[in-house]
Order: structure tokens, then sequence, then C-alpha cells
């Protein structure tokens, strides 16, 4: 298969896991993947980030896709939370032989982003805001994104999952 076909395939499956796994999350656990303290499940699969570049443009577009589509999104949902996904990954992807540093740049990213949407529409202060959003973010990323990249590293899945699309 061409590698840019697998590629745009890997993102597409990414894209489309992120979007599937948080409407499941909020149709379960109502705002549970939302506003200032969230603990958005699908933000474990940022770990793929350190396994393959097809990672980036797949957990953005499914970032972009959920908040464009969730009613309860924040105007510029959409767009910073993009943002800060897509810096996050790429960073991660990056910093991937360097798993403890990778597993923090969501949370860094999205408190900075996202923590000043928070705070231009809810209120508060920015650090209070930014805080809760790098908590929610830092939990889920060190409990269930380190799970997951366990697993994919002790299996060797990392091959099979992505084939020559990994680093």
């Amino acid at each position: 298969m061409n590698k840019r076909v697998r590629i745009m395939a890997q993102a597409a499956v990414i894209a489309a896991m992120y979007v599937a796994l948080t409407h499941f999350q909020n149709l379960l656990f109502p705002n549970s993947a939302s506003y200032a303290v969230q603990f958005r499940v699908a933000e474990a699969l940022c770990v793929l980030a350190v396994f393959t570049p097809s990672a980036i443009p797949g957990l953005s577009i499914g970032c972009f896709l959920f908040n464009l589509t969730f009613a309860g999104a924040l105007p510029l949902d959409p767009i910073l939370g993009t943002l800060a996904t897509f810096l996050a990954a790429g960073t991660m992807y990056l910093l991937r032989r360097h798993i403890w540093i990778a597993l923090w740049m969501p949370a860094l990213f999205n408190a900075l982003l996202v923590g000043w949407e928070l705070t231009l529409y809810l209120g508060n202060t920015f650090w209070f805001n930014a805080l809760c959003v790098a908590l929610g973010e830092a939990v889920v990323l060190l409990t269930l994104g380190r799970i997951l990249w366990a697993v994919i590293q002790k299996n060797g899945l990392q091959h099979r999952l992505f084939g020559d699309c990994t680093h």
C-alpha cells in the first residue's frame, strides 16, 4: 500500500475513534468531556503520536469534528481545542523518545489555550481555568495514556498497527 494512503487511512481511523469515544462518553456521562474540569477519555489516544506521525492530523481532525458537532461547545472550541491538540500531538511526536515528558504536552497546550478560552467565556481567573484543564488532561494521559502506551510498546503493536509509518 502506498505510504501516503496508509498515513491518511490511519489518521482517519484515529479521528473517527476520537470523535466516537468522546460523543459516547458524553452520552454516558454528560459534560464529563467538556468545560473546565474534563476527563476526555479520547485524549488517551494522544499517546499514539509517539508511535506515528499519522496521529497528529488524526487527533487534530478528531478534536475539531467533536468540537464542531457537540452542542455544548464554546464558540472557539473548534479552533483553540484543535490548535492545542495539534501542538500537543506534534510535540509528543518530537519528544517520542522521552515518554514521561511527552505525556505532559496535552496538559500544557490545553491548559494555555483552553484555559484562556474558558476565562474569556466563563470567567474565573486564567490560572484557575488553566490548572483545571491541565489536571483533567494529566490524569487521563498519565493513567489511560500511559497504559495504552505500555500495552502497545510491550506487545510490539506499533509495527502491526502503523507498519512503516512509525518513527
